[in-house]
């Protein structure tokens, strides 16, 4: 199985969204939240290149994107590919 890795904060509905597609596969990920800021979010900014919005989401350290870039890798099937290995 993949590793799979996700930015959030706390009150983050796209957040939620993510994290509800990934669990409905009984995909784990580690979820870092970035409410407060700090260097974990300044981390995020450098691997999604710059991106500051959250979620941010990676695949095997590979740049997924958002909520909205991981909902149409699901609906091409590319995700359960992404997620095999």
């Amino acid at each position: 199985m993949a590793k799979v890795e996700i930015y959030t904060k706390f009150t983050c509905g796209f957040c939620f969204r993510a994290k509800s597609l990934l669990n409905g596969k009984s995909v784990s990920f580690e979820e870092t939240d970035i409410t407060m800021g700090g260097p974990k979010r300044a981390e995020m900014i450098q691997r999604a290149g710059g991106s500051t919005t959250v979620p941010q989401i990676f695949i095997d350290d590979r740049h997924i994107g958002g909520s909205d870039e991981l909902a149409a890798l699901d609906r091409t099937g590319e995700l359960d590919l992404l997620l095999a290995g």
